[in-house]
C-alpha cells in the first residue's frame, strides 16, 4: 500500500461581512418556531445570534470556511512536512505539487490515511479545491470519491465503525501512543491571525505523526 497521511487545520469563513449578508437574506427561524409573534421576536432579537454562530462554525463547512494548514507524509519522506498559508489557492496549488512527487503511475495505488479523513479532511479539501477553481490532484480526487476503506484508511471508521467516532487523543491513550499536546484547533485561528505559522504547522505535523503511530498499530505493523 501506498500510504498519504494526510490531516488540515482549517479556519472559519474571512469573509463574514459578505457571508453575514447572504445569512440574514435566507436563514430561518427553528422549524419547530410557529406561532407568528415569536416569529417576529426571533426576528428582532435572535437572528443576529443565530447568524453570526453560523459564521464561528464554518470552519467544519467546506463550503464556506478555509483551509490554512495542510500536513502531510509521502511514502518517501522519513517525517511529516506541512504547507501553511493565509492564502489558500497558493497553498492547494502547492499541495498538488508535493502530491506530483509521487510518480504518476504509483497514483492510482496510493491510499490517503487519516484521523476522520473520510468524513472531513478530504472532503473539506475536495469542496475547497472546487470552490477555488483548482483541479483536485488525482489522488485527492481518487480518496473524495471512494468508498469505505477504499483509497481511504480513516482511523476512525475502521476502529469504530461507520457510525462510530473517536478522538485521537483517546485513540492514542488507548494505543499507549502520546496524543496531541497543549495546542488544539481553537488555537489555530488565533495562531493564523498573529503570523504564527510554525506553531501551526507543527501541531499539523504532530498530528499526522501520531496518526501513523496509530495506523501502523491498527494494522499491526509495530
Amino acid at each position: 500500500m501506498n500510504e498519504v497521511f494526510l490531516d488540515i487545520e482549517t479556519i472559519k469563513c474571512q469573509q463574514s461581512e459578505p457571508l453575514r449578508e447572504f445569512l440574514t437574506r435566507t436563514i430561518k427561524p427553528p422549524k419547530t418556531m410557529s406561532l407568528p409573534a415569536s416569529i417576529v421576536a426571533w426576528h428582532k432579537d435572535k437572528k443576529a445570534d443565530a447568524v453570526q454562530d453560523v459564521i464561528d462554525g464554518t470552519g467544519l463547512d467546506g463550503a464556506l470556511g478555509q483551509v490554512v494548514c495542510i500536513g502531510y507524509q509521502l511514502p518517501a519522506m522519513d517525517a511529516p512536512g506541512a504547507i501553511c498559508h493565509m492564502h489558500e489557492g497558493d497553498l492547494l496549488n502547492h499541495f498538488n505539487d508535493v502530491l506530483n512527487t509521487i510518480p504518476a503511475n504509483m497514483h492510482s495505488a496510493s491510499t490517503v490515511v487519516g484521523h476522520n479523513v473520510i468524513n472531513f479532511d478530504v472532503r473539506f479539501l475536495y469542496q475547497r479545491y472546487i470552490v477555488n477553481g483548482i483541479r483536485p490532484h488525482p489522488i485527492i480526487n481518487a480518496a473524495a470519491q471512494s468508498k469505505w476503506g477504499d483509497k481511504c484508511y480513516d482511523t476512525v471508521t475502521q476502529f469504530s465503525g461507520m457510525k462510530g467516532t473517536i478522538s485521537l487523543d483517546k485513540l492514542c491513550f488507548a494505543l499507549g501512543i502520546d496524543g496531541k499536546g497543549g495546542f488544539t484547533w481553537q488555537d489555530v485561528l488565533p495562531a493564523m491571525l498573529a503570523g504564527r505559522f510554525d506553531d501551526v504547522a507543527a501541531y499539523c505535523k504532530h498530528d499526522v505523526a501520531i496518526t501513523k503511530l496509530v495506523y501502523e498499530r491498527m494494522r499491526f505493523l509495530s
